[in-house]
């Protein structure tokens, strides 16, 4: 078999939207010339699309046009290494996702222990928020959380009040073993962040360990967040305005 029949039989069984490089191939095909030939030939002929340089996807046509694939597959080779969890999607890359916006962003925002500086790929612009805590799949849902919390006056077309409304309900879906890890992760975040988050469980009569956050602040440290109050009954009690 020809290495381009090979290519295309191969890319034919990938999932629409997924993205891969000529290293998908060189194990099979120990030709990186003729791969990228390969590759690049296809993208002429509209069979895939190029996402930037190096990588490729196989588009899901519409009558609208060719969708690009999901954010994770445009930045996983920056998530993940060799199989292990290096970073994850947050800020405005999930503030949609978690029902705190209607706005989809071009910006895909990535947390890691070691950042970067911002750069392209493709439509998006990708930034970096730097994550202090172990990151791994269990910690991922709770660090999206906090960051959201962290991010709140960022939070593209709406108010703190509104995303205050809808966070009450997304930690009001934890577990209790999940509201202790999100409590011990939240100790490596701005005051600020440990204040809210104090102040939304005590909304929600979740008050075990609140004494940890409580402790963790300056007794005399006013933290603004205008609106918070309009949802919240207990920002007193954590020093919010």
């Amino acid at each position: 078999m020809k290495i381009s029949e090979y290519i295309a039989e191969s890319i034919n069984r990938l999932p629409k939207g997924y993205v891969f490089t000529y290293d998908d191939f060189i194990q099979s095909v120990n030709n990186k010339e003729a791969i990228i030939k390969a590759l690049n030939r296809m993208v002429t002929s509209g069979k895939i699309n190029k996402l930037s340089k190096g990588k490729y996807y196989k588009p899901e046509k519409t009558p609208f046009g060719d969708l690009a694939p999901d954010q994770y597959q445009v930045v996983k080779d920056i998530l993940e290494d060799n199989g292990k969890l290096i970073g994850y999607l947050t800020g405005y890359s999930i503030f949609n996702k978690l029902g705190l916006t209607t706005q989809v962003s071009n910006t895909i925002q990535i947390g890691k222990n070691e950042t970067r500086p911002r750069h392209t790929r493709d439509r998006y612009t990708i930034t970096y928020l730097r994550q202090k805590n172990i990151i791994n799949k269990v910690n991922v849902p709770l660090l999206q959380l906090l960051d959201a919390i962290y991010l709140i006056k960022k939070i593209p077309d709406t108010t703190i009040a509104s995303a205050c409304e809808r966070l009450l309900k997304l930690i009001n879906n934890l577990t209790q073993e999940e509201e202790s890890a999100i409590i011990r992760l939240s100790q490596k975040y701005s005051p600020a962040t440990r204040a809210l988050l104090g102040a939304i469980l005590e909304e929600l009569d979740r008050k075990n360990n609140l004494a940890t956050l409580q402790k963790s602040l300056n007794p005399i440290t006013k933290y603004e967040l205008p609106g918070a109050k309009k949802t919240l009954s207990t920002t007193s009690n954590w020093n919010i305005e």
